[in-house]
C-alpha cells in the first residue's frame, strides 16, 4: 500500500514552519555566543580596572600587568589576548561601567541593573562571580555583538558613541553597516539635519552586502577566536579549489617552500583582514604572502598587500629573517596575472636575490589560468554552475 502523498500546501506551510525555527534558533545562537563573550570581556576589564584602583603602586604597573596576563592567557586559551585585545576590554568596562552610563540621562535607569544582572549581586560587593548567568539576560546587558561594541570604543565623543550604540541597535546594524555610518559621521549629519527623522530613517537601510547570515556571524574573527576555532574560509568554491590547488604547486616546484598557513587573519587597527596562503622560503629565509583575488588586478590590490608586509615585519617575522614578500595572484577568466610586491626591501641585491629564486610571475599565472580552466571544466561536466563567483 503505497503511503499518502501529503498535501502540497499542508506540506508548504510546515516546511516554512521548520525553515523559520531553524533560522531563528541559528540567529539566536550567534546572539547567545555573542552575549556571554561580550559580558565576559566587561568582566575582564572590570577586574582590571579595580586592580589598577587597588592603590597607586598598582597603577603604575597597570601595563605590565597587560603584558604579563597576555602571555600568560596567549598560553592558557590561545589567540584573542594580545595586550591590545585586553586594554579593549579595559576601556570596554570603563565606557560601559555602571558609573559611566549613569552619568547620561538617557541610561540612569538601566545603569545601576549592569553589575547586578552580570552578577547576581550589588555593585557595591565588588564580587566577580564565573559566568553563569542564562543568555537571555546577557543579552539584555549587551545587545550588540562584540565586534561592534569594539568598533564603538573608536568613537571618542560620548553622545556619538551613546547615538551609533542605540540606531545600530534600533535598525538591526551589521558591522559592516555600523562601519559605514561611522566613516559617513552620520551622528553629525543627522545633528546638522532639518529633517532628523527622514536621516534616522534613510540610516536603517542597508547597502548590498552587509546583512549577515547566522553563519558569518559565527564567523567573526573575534567569536572564532572567543572559542579558539580554526579559522579557514573561502569566498567561494572556485577561490578554495584555487587555494587549494595553488599550495600543492607551490610545494611539488621544491624544497624551497614550506606551507606556513591558510586564511591567516591579522587585525590592522580594528579592521580584520586575512592572507589566502602563508609560506616561508627556506634559501630566502623570508615570509611569501599570497592574496588570490578571483577577478582582475587593481592598485588597491597592490595598497592591501603593502599594509600585509608592514604588519608581517613587525609581528611575524623572526630574529635573521630576511623582510616578508608578498605575491598577489588575480585568477580573471582569460586574464590571470601574477604580481610580486617586492617594494621595501633594504638592498637591491636582495631584491634580485628574491627575483631569482622566486618561481617566475608568468609561470605562476598559467598555472592560474590552466588550473581555473580545470576547475570550471570538471564543474560543466557535474553539470554545475560556470564561474562561481
Amino acid at each position: 500500500m503505497t503511503a499518502p502523498t501529503p498535501d502540497r500546501t499542508d506540506y508548504a506551510a510546515v516546511h516554512a514552519d521548520i525553515v523559520g525555527l531553524l533560522e531563528a534558533a541559528r540567529r539566536a545562537a550567534a546572539r547567545s555566543v555573542n552575549a556571554v563573550m561580550t559580558a565576559t570581556y566587561w568582566k575582564v576589564g572590570r577586574r582590571i580596572v579595580k586592580f589598577e584602583q587597588g592603590g597607586q603602586e598598582r597603577a603604575t604597573y597597570g601595563q605590565a600587568l597587560l603584558k604579563r596576563l597576555s602571555g600568560d592567557l596567549s598560553a592558557r586559551f590561545g589567540r584573542g589576548f594580545s595586550e591590545r585585545n585586553l586594554e579593549q576590554m579595559r576601556l570596554f568596562y570603563l565606557s560601559w561601567s555602571p558609573e559611566t552610563i549613569s552619568q547620561t540621562a538617557s541610561a540612569k535607569l538601566a545603569a545601576p541593573s549592569i553589575s547586578q544582572m552580570l552578577s547576581g549581586k550589588s555593585a557595591a560587593q565588588g564580587i566577580l562571580p564565573a559566568v553563569s548567568v542564562p543568555s537571555p539576560v546577557l543579552a539584555q546587558v549587551f545587545p550588540l555583538p562584540w565586534s561592534a561594541y569594539v568598533r564603538l570604543l573608536s568613537v571618542k565623543n560620548p553622545q556619538a558613541r551613546a547615538f551609533y550604540e542605540t540606531e545600530a541597535l534600533r535598525g538591526g546594524w551589521s558591522i559592516a553597516q555600523l562601519n559605514r555610518q561611522i566613516g559617513s559621521q552620520f551622528y553629525e549629519r543627522t545633528a546638522l539635519s532639518t529633517n532628523k527623522a527622514a536621516m534616522l530613517e534613510k540610516g536603517e537601510v542597508a547597502e548590498p552586502g552587509e546583512p549577515i547570515t547566522p553563519e558569518q556571524a559565527i564567523k567573526d574573527p573575534f567569536v572564532l577566536e572567543f572559542l579558539n576555532l580554526k579559522d579557514e574560509y573561502s569566498e567561494s568554491d572556485l577561490e578554495e579549489a584555487l587555494i587549494r590547488h595553488l599550495a600543492d604547486f607551490l610545494l611539488e616546484l621544491g624544497d624551497d617552500f614550506a606551507f606556513v598557513g591558510r586564511q591567516r587573519r591579522l587585525r590592522i587597527d580594528d579592521t580584520w583582514f586575512r592572507v589566502d596562503l602563508l609560506f616561508f622560503h627556506r634559501r630566502l629565509k623570508c615570509l611569501l604572502i599570497i592574496d588570490l583575488k578571483v577577478g582582475k588586478f587593481s592598485y588597491a590590490d597592490a595598497g592591501q598587500m603593502h599594509l600585509y608586509l608592514n604588519y608581517a615585519r613587525e609581528h611575524w617575522m623572526k630574529p635573521g629573517e630576511n623582510p616578508p614578500v608578498g605575491l598577489i595572484l588575480c585568477a580573471e577568466k582569460g586574464a590571470a596575472e601574477a604580481h610580486y610586491a617586492l617594494e621595501g626591501l633594504p638592498n637591491k641585491v636582495l631584491a634580485a636575490e628574491y627575483q631569482t629564486m622566486l618561481p617566475d610571475e608568468k609561470l605562476l599565472a598559467e598555472e592560474l589560468d590552466r588550473t581555473r580552466r580545470e576547475i570550471e571544466a570538471r564543474r560543466i561536466g557535474r553539470g554545475g554552475v560556470e564561474g562561481g563567483e
